[in-house]
């Protein structure tokens, strides 16, 4: 990976307190989209939150950052003034995760798989580039984890949550609301922008695809989709993403088995028929293909 493209990514992961100063919070707003019967989007700044509200409280599915904590508190009692119940978190990364110790303080249970606390509880050195993730404190840490899948029978829903193969993390859960018919993808899909591929946290570009089948196998075309990033997309729009996903992924194994270098698969431009609709996000094309031929050439 260029140094170039090193920085860039860097500047999407980076946990340090000097990075997220930069952020102004105070000019974040948290919008709310309806999604299935009980069942929400937020936007805010950070990873697409979703919300069970209904009769018994409160879920949720990840929290963005920390100085967004209040505004989230608001957003959800403008849809259900009962107590927030739960938080489930996707994977570990801090824009998902980064309100735990907030609501965690409020009496909300934090749940998760097990390896999202097994990366929270210590300092995580993203090895593609130099940059050093410090431990949660132990307050944001989940107090329920689980290592296949777990279900909450809430809000007249069964909201069931499963651990998938590496895709963005070894950490990966997909949340299926089942009545709702939606379903919260996490960072196992980005609608409409290229994903993170994070190899120094277990991920691997063929999970991604292997999640993406198995919630096209849950889904109609009513089901709303979730993803982690990016607008609240449905079927259509996971299929998108996923052909384009292996036709990038089989176009970069075909060369490495030819013998390609990376710079002669970059010149090749694997990316370039998918990049007007996928190259627009902080991933950007030449970084994709980077992740891309790293994990890919790891393997035989």
């Amino acid at each position: 990976m260029s140094w170039r493209s090193r920085s860039a990514l860097c500047a999407v992961l980076a946990a340090a307190p000097s990075a997220l100063a930069a952020q102004n919070f105070d000019t974040v707003q948290v919008r709310t989209i309806k999604a299935g019967d009980g069942v929400y989007m937020l936007q805010g700044f950070g990873g697409n939150i979703g919300v069970s509200a209904g009769a018994d409280g409160v879920v949720l599915v990840d929290d963005q950052y920390a100085p967004l904590t209040e505004k989230i508190r608001a957003a959800l009692a403008s849809l259900n003034p009962g107590p927030i119940r739960f938080v489930l978190n996707t994977h570990w990364h801090f824009d998902h995760t980064g309100g735990n110790e907030n609501f965690g303080k409020g009496g909300v249970v934090i749940v998760a798989h097990e390896n999202v606390r097994r990366r929270m509880s210590a300092e995580q050195f993203m090895t593609s580039f130099p940059n050093v993730v410090p431990a949660s404190p132990s307050g944001a840490l989940p107090v329920v984890t689980f290592t296949d899948a777990v279900t909450f029978y809430y809000n007249g829903d069964s909201i069931s949550a499963f651990h998938v193969a590496p895709a963005h993390t070894d950490g990966d859960v997909i949340v299926w609301f089942r009545h709702a018919n939606v379903i919260h993808m996490g960072d196992t899909f980005f609608n409409g922008r290229y994903p993170l591929v994070d190899l120094a946290s277990g991920g691997a570009v063929d999970g991604f695809i292997v999640a993406a089948d198995r919630v096209l196998a849950l889904s109609d075309a009513n089901t709303k989709i979730i993803p982690g990033h990016g607008p609240l997309g449905d079927r259509i729009a996971l299929q998108a993403f996923r052909t384009m996903m292996a036709t990038v992924r089989d176009r970069i194994k075909q060369a490495i088995a030819a013998g390609r270098t990376l710079d002669q698969v970059k010149a090749a431009k694997p990316t370039a028929d998918f990049d007007a609709v996928w190259g627009n996000g902080r991933i950007t094309p030449t970084m994709f293909v980077e992740i891309l031929y790293q994990d890919l050439s790891r393997r035989p």
